[in-house]
C-alpha cells in the first residue's frame, strides 16, 4: 500500500488553489475527502493501491470544468504517489509527481 497527495494549481493566476475539495476513491470502495490548504496541497490518511480516482471539485475556479476526475494506478512498490492538477478556466493537465 502506498500513500498518496496531491497539489492543486491555478495556472491563470500563477498560484495555488487554497479551498478545493478533493475526494478520493480506492478500488476497494473506500473514501476520503480532503480540502486544500493555503499552498493547494492536501495528503490523504487512506493507503491506495490498484486503481485509485481522485474528484476534484472545481467550480470555483473553471465554470467549464466543475470537476475533474482522474483514475490512475496505484502501484504498492511504490512507497508514496502524488499526483499533481494544473487547473485554468478551459485546461487541466495533470502527472505523476515525485
Amino acid at each position: 500500500m502506498s500513500s498518496l497527495s496531491t497539489h492543486v494549481l491555478d495556472t491563470a493566476r500563477g498560484e495555488p488553489a487554497a479551498g478545493v475539495t478533493v475526494t478520493l476513491r480506492t478500488l476497494t470502495g473506500a473514501t476520503e475527502e480532503q480540502v486544500t490548504d493555503a499552498d493547494g496541497r492536501a495528503r490523504f490518511a487512506t493507503a491506495v493501491e490498484g486503481a485509485t480516482t481522485l474528484r476534484f471539485d472545481t467550480a470555483t475556479i473553471s465554470d467549464f470544468f466543475p470537476e475533474v476526475v482522474l483514475t490512475f494506478v496505484a502501484d504498492a512498490a511504490r512507497p508514496h504517489h502524488h499526483v499533481p492538477l494544473l487547473l485554468s478556466p478551459f485546461a487541466y493537465s495533470t502527472y505523476r509527481g515525485s
